[in-house]
């Protein structure tokens, strides 16, 4: 087989062989110099060693990854050759790649904690003791300031919950002795926290349902942590069908709940906005869709006193659906008494006299008072009528 079989007429146009060679060890040398600090990659984990494990950068040359990046809280190594894993490119020194798994930089020399201030990328840091105003914290042999603010994206109360434990860190500010490092926990949470909202938009659309559990109450609705620590509010009209004044009444922190996405939108300067529903991810749905066949005007139905005001009583017919019973309709009545000693979780039975279906409302009576009513309006209505039977024999003539 000639030259020109395997490259083509191209050898008899004045390329050569050795110009194919050439060619061939420049496109090397270009690939030796593609990557850069800061570069993020996928790389493929090649070999284990014991102190030094090394991935595939895409390059020429392998990057250098220190082994305890890879190991587990035990102390164990929790991947195996093959396994791909995110990468970032930390050093370049001398055609040696050095990198660390994404996340984490904790086998970084100091030298490289400017190349970390630089690009921005996150290290790994001990906090050894709190002080005034923050918590000191051990990096790379360098010991670091963590304003208290910025050690996490939460109000802190409780100093002693983060000494001696382990985090990733930003660093804010670094001088080049190496004297004056400030580091934030927080603001690597807030760049985790819009990276994991950017992705959560682009996975999910208004309509789906999702678990989540509660994780923080307030009085105008319960905060939710979905997936990837995003998180969403239901508002207090979106927990219940039933009318409720506060989530605490049908919710706790820490309880898991299944909830329907309603809207997601930007806010305050590209703030993700999450609004979400517990009652709309209810198989069962809206209850007020039946109510005028489960509850016809005129029915006579046992149900729960919910409320008591001055005005009247709220009570539940059904999970979602309650009315008032209006103190005027109980006042005259022969069992105002039994009304009036009504109390919140008490049985009751009510009637049915009206149904304000747009409003969701609800006009409850007492059973039979509607008809008595209505013969007390006609008798006084009606001044034609005998007065009494006395009246009556004054109209009769006695023979």
């Amino acid at each position: 087989m000639s030259k020109k079989d395997i490259f083509g007429d191209d050898v008899n146009e004045g390329k050569s062989f050795e110009d194919f060679e050439a060619m061939f060890s420049n496109s090397e040398k270009s690939l030796k110099t593609r990557m850069s600090v800061g570069d993020q990659f996928q790389g493929e984990i090649l070999s284990i060693g014991k102190e030094e494990s090394f991935v595939s950068t895409g390059t020429t040359n392998d990057g250098l990854i220190m082994t305890k990046d890879l190991l587990d809280e035990n102390k164990q190594v929790k991947y195996h050759v093959g396994d791909v894993i995110d990468c970032v490119v930390v050093a370049i020194k001398g055609g040696e790649i050095r990198v660390a798994k994404k996340g984490a930089m904790s086998g970084v020399s100091t030298d490289s904690l400017e190349d970390a201030f630089d690009m921005e990328l996150p290290i790994e840091g001990k906090v050894t003791e709190a002080v005034n105003g923050g918590f000191r914290v051990a990096i790379a042999g360098k010991t670091a300031f963590c304003p208290i603010s910025q050690i996490d994206s939460k109000f802190v109360t409780d100093t002693a919950e983060y000494v001696g434990r382990k985090f990733e860190f930003l660093i804010t500010q670094f001088d080049a002795k190496g004297r004056n490092i400030v580091v934030s926990r927080r603001k690597l949470l807030d760049l985790q926290k819009a990276e994991f909202e950017g992705a959560f938009m682009q996975k999910h659309q208004p309509g789906t349902i999702m678990d989540g559990k509660i994780v923080r109450l307030e009085k105008f609705g319960a905060f939710v942590e979905l997936e990837g620590g995003v998180e969403g509010l239901v508002h207090v009209s979106e927990l219940s069908w039933s009318r409720i004044h506060d989530p605490k009444e049908v919710v706790t922190v820490g309880q898991p709940v299944t909830v329907k996405l309603l809207k997601m939108e930007e806010v305050d300067g590209g703030k993700l906005k999450i609004s979400l529903s517990i009652k709309q991810a209810d198989g069962e749905g809206n209850p007020w869709t039946t109510v005028n066949q489960r509850f016809p005007v005129g029915t006579v139905v046992k149900g729960t006193v919910e409320k008591k005001e001055q005005y009247g009583l709220f009570v539940t017919l059904a999970p979602g659906i309650t009315g008032l019973l209006p103190r005027s309709k109980w006042r005259d009545s022969v069992d105002a008494n039994t009304f009036e000693n009504k109390k919140k979780g008490d049985e009751i039975t009510v009637q049915v006299d009206q149904i304000l279906f747009e409003d969701k409302k609800i006009s409850l009576g007492v059973p039979g008072e509607s008809e008595d009513g209505g013969w007390r309006a006609h008798q006084s209505a009606s001044s034609g009528g005998f007065a009494s039977l006395g009246d009556a024999l004054k109209g009769l003539k006695i023979k």
